[in-house]
């Protein structure tokens, strides 16, 4: 089992969002799992600008260090994604990854992921904004969501010790969550939703989109 780590904090060492993806990864290592930490903001990643390619082959034509993070993406089990609060959403370099992940969407490649998604702010409160965020669209993805957690820095020390703690349970339930293959069956129906509407929506482009069209016909969905 494989758990990837993305911090997406450019503060480095000093980044109190780092601190909790690392706790969710040791609660990870302590059910037993692989894990790995990335920090994205040491990659270079650039903006997409919306070419279609991967719409029609599948890849990006953009030569840079995204696509050795997507492929830990995509053959990891479980995700942590972490990301402080930059005016009531993710950084931009935690942005910028998701942008480059389109075809991702289309195709729902996250299917049968779990991720905990985690947050830090200044203003109380101000972290679920990013949670909420990134719980969408790694649920929209296709990747299940065990789980998040977040804490202001205005809460005081205490507060972030406690953050910890339940980072650190939340990495152990992630693993149980990819052990058991658990199912949330409210999230489950929003990804059947997902599947139709983007099933659908390839349909209609599929002269444009050949790959993405080729792919839902292999798998029976088209």
């Amino acid at each position: 089992m494989k758990i990837l780590g993305i911090n997406a904090s450019p503060r480095s060492s000093n980044s109190q969002t780092l601190k909790l993806v690392k706790a969710v990864l040791n609660g990870a290592r302590s059910k037993g799992a692989g894990t790995e930490l990335v920090d994205i903001c040491k990659l270079n990643i650039e903006f997409c600008n919306a070419c279609g390619i991967c719409y029609k082959k599948g890849k990006c034509v953009k030569k840079d260090e995204f696509q050795a993070l997507y492929k830990k993406v995509m053959t990891a089990d479980g995700l942590v994604m972490g990301s402080p609060n930059y005016f009531r959403s993710v950084t931009a370099q935690m942005k910028t990854m998701i942008d480059r992940m389109a075809d991702t969407i289309h195709c729902q490649l996250l299917t049968g992921k779990y991720t905990v998604n985690v947050a830090t702010s200044g203003g109380t409160g101000q972290y679920k904004q990013v949670t909420e965020y990134l719980n969408e669209i790694m649920l929209n993805f296709g990747s299940f969501v065990t789980g998040s957690i977040g804490v202001s820095v205005r809460q005081g020390p205490k507060a972030f010790e406690n953050a910890e703690r339940r980072a650190f349970r939340l990495g152990e339930d992630l693993t149980e969550d990819i052990s058991a293959k658990r199912n949330y069956t409210k999230q489950r129906r929003i990804m059947k939703e997902n599947t139709t509407y983007f099933q659908n929506l390839v349909k209609m482009h599929k002269d444009d989109w050949p790959h993405e069209y080729k792919y839902w016909n292999r798998i029976g969905g088209s």
